[in-house]
């Protein structure tokens, strides 16, 4: 008889029964998809971005679909963090299975240090995401993740009121995806993941007119997958902390690619808009090919690309 792979994997010290992870802002807060899939069979969801007051997002249109793959410019909308620990977070720890991690977001290095503040306190948050991708309003709109120096700060920031493990997640939009990341590691990041989405625009060829009101919007699914493999695989080989990789996984195959580049966890995100289980079919699948060639533990997967 046959032995079923261990899908255990350590990240920063959380350890998840799968490597996958819903991503943020394609998840909800978790308790959407309770009654949608087995919460016991993914790693971990990662909850909507959230940040110090509540906000309403942009206006419509911000979602397009594209050739393989959609443009979104949703504006980051969400409850905020009071409203979070309120509303939310009673009804996550009521839930069994999957592990809760937080994505954390501000225009100000301040604001992104009180939201962690104020999520310290509360049980039922395994770590945090910390969304690099953010324009730092008070240094002119530059993103954290796009300049070496706002992204010193920012980790050095946050790491230090952070009083659980924090993971950054990274912009692809750099020239030199490794030298962001080894900024990232060395300012404290426990964990960094990457990509997110690429600055992208659509325009409506008969109005003339961008398709999204907010001109541009961020380009994920399977059209980026190629570019955030070799990114994940760029800063997998640049650090020591754990990578965790996303960018338009639609299948256990697609999972496996980013874990042979270097990646320990990988987050499914816009798969989850056609298919709301699709983060469970995806670790259903991961453990079956890892069944099917003899894999013990997916952990001999990581960097296991042969060159």
């Amino acid at each position: 008889m046959s032995t079923a792979p261990d899908m255990r994997v350590s990240l920063a010290g959380v350890e998840l029964r799968s490597p996958v992870i819903a991503a943020s802002g394609t998840f909800g807060y978790g308790v959407e998809f309770e009654k949608i899939l087995s919460m016991d069979r993914i790693g971990a969801f990662i909850t909507k971005g959230l940040s110090l007051t509540p906000m309403e997002g942009n206006p419509m249109p911000r979602i397009v679909e594209t050739p393989d793959g959609m443009m979104n410019a949703i504006g980051l909308q969400n409850v905020g963090v009071d409203a979070f620990l309120r509303d939310k977070l009673p009804a996550i720890r009521r839930m069994r299975g999957a592990v809760c991690m937080v994505n954390v977001f501000g225009f100000t290095v301040e604001d992104c240090v009180a939201v962690i503040e104020r999520l310290n306190d509360a049980d039922g948050i395994a770590l945090y995401e910390l969304n690099a991708s953010c324009p730092n309003t008070k240094h002119g709109g530059m993103v954290f993740g796009t300049d070496a120096d706002a992204l010193r700060e920012l980790v050095t920031r946050c790491k230090a009121v952070s009083r659980r493990p924090l993971m950054v997640k990274l912009s692809p939009n750099v020239t030199d995806i490794a030298a962001m990341a080894r900024v990232a590691e060395a300012a404290g990041a426990d964990a960094i993941s990457l990509v997110n989405t690429f600055l992208s625009l659509a325009i409506d060829v008969e109005t003339r007119k961008p398709r999204i009101a907010n001109v541009t919007g961020g380009l994920s699914g399977p059209a980026i997958k190629p570019i955030a493999v070799r990114m994940v695989w760029q800063a997998a080989r640049a650090v020591a902390i754990p990578v965790v990789g996303l960018g338009g996984i639609l299948c256990a195959e697609d999972a496996v690619e980013f874990l042979l580049a270097g990646a320990t966890a990988v987050q499914v995100g816009t798969a989850s808009y056609a298919d709301p289980r699709a983060a469970e079919a995806i670790a259903m699948g991961l453990s079956k090919w890892c069944a099917q060639r003899k894999i013990s533990s997916v952990t001999e997967l990581t960097g296991g690309m042969v060159q």
